[in-house]
């Protein structure tokens, strides 16, 4: 789980959840352009490049936006020197702004270790089409008679395909199919070459040759590979299932170009279907696609174009999703404004002034308030000083009844709730944990709370570190020759390095320096403060 976290932490799982987020509406409008297209279009040439040209362009719409939102370089080990000001004075309230709201910052990179499983499932998926697919070329096949292989040869003269192709019969195969790219092979289920007339297997061979002319086994690989990397999205199944009917069609216009006899040709493929098989995507099988409209288009040209119905509710259906995940995670990123009069509720708990209630500190480690401070006021320049907005205290400030206040203090927490309305609230807990702990661990000999220190702020603020290096007593260390050389006797210092902080980057080193030798340390932003002169 923690590795789980540390991924999703990372700057390219945030440019890979919004890169996933972008895709959904920049899909969407490639296939309502295709779908125009489509309805203008008459050929199948023209309807099988307008389908693989827009399976391109979102898959290039996916690179160029993964592109465009990985940082400009490479995250390196950094010392914080100017991103957090220093602690406030105890008098003041002001502390840096920080949003315990979820945003789509927060959720879509947890996107990315689900679309990763998707793609490794997908791609198994593949390999293992493939392996079937060479296994049925390799087992249980045998050379076609010679008289076929030689009118195979005619056949390809016929259609200009210059590539040796080899003819096998299979025990497996139900169906004509062609294997491969480099060396094609065309395997045809045993008994069909004498149990068909001889037109009709040959309008066959000229099918799958005209796979092979077209380069069709390597544009499916391709096609498979995109499906693979863009599985999530409707519009990219529409089109590929597109591509692949209007490839058929191509391959179908090949043949009565070259036979002449579209009927003779449908006939055959009646006979196939009668004996159908669900063909290995990584295999061209003849009877490919929608086999019936296929037969259809052949004897009626007249439905060469379909019609608008045809693709309309698979446009609709991505459309409709990208529109409601679009919705759902802007909603998500939308929080309620705070209130700035409300009516009154049931009385709840008041503000816990040092958060004692959460995680009990030693009684020495707790801060005293100010005699004529009030409940509220402490709970808003010390509780929560640190994660409150100034809008919120703005509006906070503004309240003037009880009821008010705890009202908006209830709000104040459900809103950064990571479970609202379960009764309980793990950032709230946490928060006042981390105070207590401040408090407990650092604390100055002068009185000075632990939360009101540089690191109590950084705690609070970040939470624990995911390493520290500390020096209670100092080090001393040899400093290189080009940085002048000598021996180096250090004050006591910790450097804290947090793998990832929301809004400055991963690999962050906080160094704090203990230079008065009592144990009170500060944050530093030169790396040569803790060097004792």
């Amino acid at each position: 789980m923690i590795a789980l976290q540390n991924l999703v932490r990372t700057p390219l799982a945030a440019a890979l959840g919004w890169t996933l987020f972008h895709t959904l509406w920049e899909g969407a409008v490639v296939a309502a352009v295709l779908f125009a297209a489509l309805y203008f279009a008459r050929s199948a040439r023209s309807r099988y490049a307008a389908s693989c040209i827009a399976m391109l362009a979102i898959l290039a719409g996916f690179g160029i936006t993964l592109f465009l939102l990985l940082p400009d370089h490479p995250r390196t080990t950094i010392t914080m020197v100017h991103a957090l000001p220093p602690a406030p004075p105890a008098d003041s309230g002001w502390m840096p702004e920080v949003s315990a709201r979820l945003r789509m910052d927060d959720v879509l990179p947890w996107l990315t270790p689900f679309w990763f499983a998707g793609v490794i499932l997908f791609h198994l998926r593949s390999l293992t089409g493939w392996i079937a697919a060479r296994r049925l070329r390799q087992r249980g096949s045998c050379l076609a008679p010679a008289q076929w292989q030689q009118r195979l040869s005619e056949l390809q003269a016929s259609l200009r395909v210059s590539a040796p192709v080899l003819l096998l019969e299979s025990c497996l195969a139900e169906v004509p199919v062609v294997i491969g790219w480099l060396r094609p092979v065309i395997l045809l289920p045993v008994g069909l070459l004498t149990g068909m007339p001889v037109n009709q297997i040959e309008a066959i061979l000229l099918h799958e040759l005209a796979h092979i002319r077209r380069r069709d086994y390597l544009v499916n690989l391709v096609q498979v590979a995109v499906e693979s990397l863009l599985f999530y999205h409707p519009a990219i199944w529409w089109i590929s299932g597109t591509v692949r009917a209007e490839r058929e069609n191509c391959c179908d216009d090949l043949v009565v170009a070259a036979s002449g006899d579209a009927r003779e040709y449908a006939t055959a493929l009646t006979a196939l279907e009668e004996n159908r098989w669900a063909a290995n995507e990584m295999a061209l099988a003849a009877t490919g696609g929608n086999l019936m409209k296929r037969i259809r288009r052949l004897l009626d040209p007249s439905t060469l174009r379909e019609g608008p119905r045809t693709f309309l509710t698979p446009v609709l259906s991505a459309g409709i999703l990208t529109i409601t995940a679009a919705l759902a995670l802007t909603a998500w990123q939308t929080a309620p404004a705070p209130p700035r009069a409300v009516a009154p509720i049931l009385p709840t708990a008041r503000p816990a002034v040092l958060v004692a209630q959460a995680a009990p500190a030693p009684a020495q480690t707790r801060s005293a308030p100010a005699p004529q401070a009030s409940p509220w006021e402490r709970w808003v320049k010390q509780d929560v000083v640190y994660i409150v907005t100034d809008e919120e205290r703005k509006a906070f400030s503004e309240l003037h009844t009880e009821d008010e206040r705890e009202m908006f203090i209830q709000q104040f927490w459900e809103r950064r709730n990571p479970t609202p309305g379960s009764g309980t609230n793990p950032f709230k807990e946490e928060h006042y944990r981390r105070i207590a702990y401040t408090n407990a661990h650092f604390s100055g000999k002068d009185g000075l709370p632990g939360w009101k220190t540089d690191r109590g702020r950084i705690y609070i603020t970040f939470g624990p570190p995911d390493e520290i290096d500390s020096h209670p007593s100092g080090g001393s260390y040899t400093k290189p020759p080009e940085a002048g050389g000598g021996d180096v006797t250090t004050y006591p210092f910790e450097d804290w390095r947090y793998r990832w902080i929301e809004g400055l980057g991963n690999n962050i080193n906080i160094e704090f320096v203990d230079r008065e030798m009592k144990g009170e340390f500060h944050m530093t932003m030169d790396p040569r403060e803790k060097e004792a002169r």
